[in-house]
């Protein structure tokens, strides 16, 4: 049965996430300006026209886009993303910042080509998932090809290296595939792999061997290896229950690396305190509820696994970036999406929402 609008309340939820974005933006970026030869032009005004405005756009139009379309194009949108995200060690094209190739630059526009590839990716499994139905569990049919697919992200995020982006795509994938029809066994399998996986990485590249030992010890080298997690804390932890206020966050100036960044909850912490993390984790929480809601009630395998590789995607990010500044997981540089500074991937975030809200207006 097809509903006549969309769902307001998911659609409520994600307009009160993105106003607390720009306002706690706004104030983090305060901190980065005086130290630095941004301008508020720089961080406020893109943020708001290429991610806000572009970004409501996104939404409006993917929103009208029958939901199905995205299982015909999903293949091509996979390979396309692949490529995309292989053209970052493209000379001129391809540039680095903080140590890894991540980003393209076309001049007007520079994005994060990863952006576009977990999307790309959870569309065609979404596909892949819902055409095997019965043979997802089988070893040869099911679980051996999901293993190829992974294993090629893995090369090409591992190349940049994007470990951080390969994480969260693992735990969609997992879930994705758990969902499908794939045994908790098979699940146990992937886990497995993922922690040899980053034993390999840890024993291969130091730095992936830096976050490790940080998270196990925090105390590692304050002011080396582990300056973000204890600066992080530190802001964290002198918030108090009820924070400092909007605006009156002291890590911001001097101290928190990337504070309109990835370490933007920890501004968020330190001026609205414990009570108000909470009321942010809980707007996600309302954000993975009724996102659940929504793709359990899809009409076919295709719209419910879609609906819900988009909510494992955007929840799984920004809880693995709250969990990591918090230190109950490993730092991993990805942004809070919604919130961080990231015009492009604002933009591409609230377009996957707009995809969310086209199967909200179908029901079984």
């Amino acid at each position: 049965m097809r509903k006549q609008r969309i769902d307001m309340l998911l659609l409520s939820i994600v307009c009160l996430i993105v106003l607390i974005g720009a306002f706690v933006l706004f104030s983090a970026s305060i901190g980065l300006i005086s130290r630095s030869d941004k301008s508020m032009y720089d961080i406020i005004l893109k943020q708001l026209f290429l991610g806000v405005v572009f970004g409501f756009i996104l939404l409006f139009v993917f929103s009208k886009v029958p939901y199905e379309f995205w299982r015909r194009v999903s293949l091509p949108l996979f390979l396309f993303s692949v490529a995309l995200t292989l053209l970052v060690f493209a000379p001129k094209i391809g540039f680095s910042y903080g140590g890894a190739k991540r980003w393209l630059n076309f001049g007007f526009l520079s994005l994060q080509p990863s952006e576009i590839l977990k999307f790309g990716f959870v569309a065609y499994l979404a596909s892949w998932l819902s055409s095997r139905k019965t043979n997802v569990s089988s070893f040869k049919l099911g679980f051996l090809p999901f293993l190829v697919m992974i294993g090629v992200l893995a090369v090409v995020l591992i190349l940049e290296p994007d470990i951080g982006t390969l994480g969260v795509i693992m735990i969609t994938a997992g879930a994705l595939f758990f969902i499908g029809g794939g045994k908790f066994t098979q699940l146990g399998s992937l886990v497995f792999l993922c922690v040899g996986l980053v034993a390999v990485l840890a024993f291969l590249k130091p730095y992936v061997m830096s976050r490790v030992l940080v998270f196990f010890n925090p105390l590692l080298d304050p002011q080396g290896i582990g300056y973000q997690i204890n600066q992080s804390l530190i802001a964290i932890g002198s918030g108090g229950i009820f924070g400092k206020g909007f605006g009156m966050s002291i890590q911001k100036f001097s101290f928190l690396p990337e504070p309109i960044g990835d370490s933007i909850f920890a501004v968020i912490a330190e001026e609205f305190g414990f009570v108000g993390s909470v009321f942010l984790i809980g707007i996600f929480l309302a954000f993975l509820f009724r996102g659940f809601q929504i793709s359990k009630s899809a009409p076919d395998d295709f719209g419910r696994l879609l609906g819900a590789g988009i909510v494992i995607l955007i929840v799984g990010q920004s809880f693995v970036n709250m969990g990591a500044l918090v230190g109950i997981l490993p730092l991993t540089g990805l942004p809070l999406l919604f919130i961080s500074q990231g015009g492009t991937a604002l933009a591409i975030t609230l377009a996957e929402v707009g995809i969310l809200l086209n199967i909200s207006k179908f029901s079984r």
